[in-house]
């Protein structure tokens, strides 16, 4: 039997396995003792939410529309609560990020530890939904609960590492399984570490930066002291720096301002 007929059985039983309850929470995979979950697809989906969370998170912060930020509080709350109460496989983000990676080699991790960390994200959720949405609360608060579902979705996405199911090792009753990248594993498995060569080119590129940037901020050569006499203003330029209403209504015009380059 060719390699591909064998590839073809193992999947054939993997989508059977996955139809098998409505209600479940991860997939039966033979081989694995525990539900498992493909964490391509989970860090595909995390990603996508981080993407939408950041236009969300800038659209509050810098032009004080809160708007997106209610939709986002209210899809990203429906998506958990597929995921922890009926099945992730009916959760749109995970649907999505699914068929995005949909070419790749999966990487079956526990699901008993995503669980747990799901539930995290359910918990903030339902907060932003009570106080961005419900109660329309604008302040730090919202800020601290925002930073921190940006930070574990980035942390998911962008290194493969689930904060919450780091917490779920700590507190959990059984210890976690199938981790991803094997940090599970006992002893667990480390990569090489950092060289000197490696060192120095971070030190090198870490002062490049600084330099660039020190050359960026530099302020710049003072111009020929004009005769005095009144100032002219461009009229296309006074029109540009006109300070917009929104801006105005949010106590911000010195900070629009800033941002367009206008004194």
């Amino acid at each position: 039997m060719g390699p591909r007929i064998v590839n073809t059985c193992v999947m054939t039983n993997i989508e059977n396995s996955m139809r098998t309850s409505l209600f479940q929470f991860g997939q039966r995979i033979p081989g694995h003792d525990i539900p498992v979950l493909n964490e391509r697809a989970v860090r595909a989906s995390a990603g996508i939410l981080f993407g939408l969370a950041m236009v969300a998170f800038m659209n509050a912060w810098l032009l004080g529309n809160f708007q997106p930020t209610r939709v986002f509080v209210i899809a990203f709350l429906a998506d958990f609560t597929l995921r922890l109460f009926v099945n992730p496989r009916f959760a749109p983000s995970l649907i999505i990020g699914a068929r995005v990676v949909r070419g790749q080699q999966p990487e079956w991790v526990g699901a008993p530890q995503k669980r747990f960390a799901w539930a995290i994200g359910f918990v903030l959720a339902l907060t932003m939904l009570y106080l961005v949405v419900i109660r329309q609360v604008i302040g730090p608060v919202n800020l601290l609960v925002c930073a921190a579902c940006l930070t574990l979705l980035f942390f998911e996405s962008a290194f493969g590492i689930c904060l919450g199911c780091k917490l779920y090792q700590l507190f959990g009753n059984t210890p976690a399984q199938l981790c991803p990248g094997g940090v599970c594993e006992t002893p667990a498995q480390r990569g090489p570490g950092l060289s000197a060569a490696q060192a120095i080119i971070v030190a090198v590129f870490a002062l490049g930066v600084w330099a660039a940037a020190h050359w960026v901020y530099a302020p710049a050569e003072s111009p020929a002291v004009a005769a005095p006499g009144p100032a002219v203003l461009d009229p296309a330029e006074a029109a540009r720096c006109q300070v917009p209403e929104f801006a105005k209504a949010m106590g911000h015009e010195e900070k629009w301002k800033l941002h367009n380059n206008c004194k």
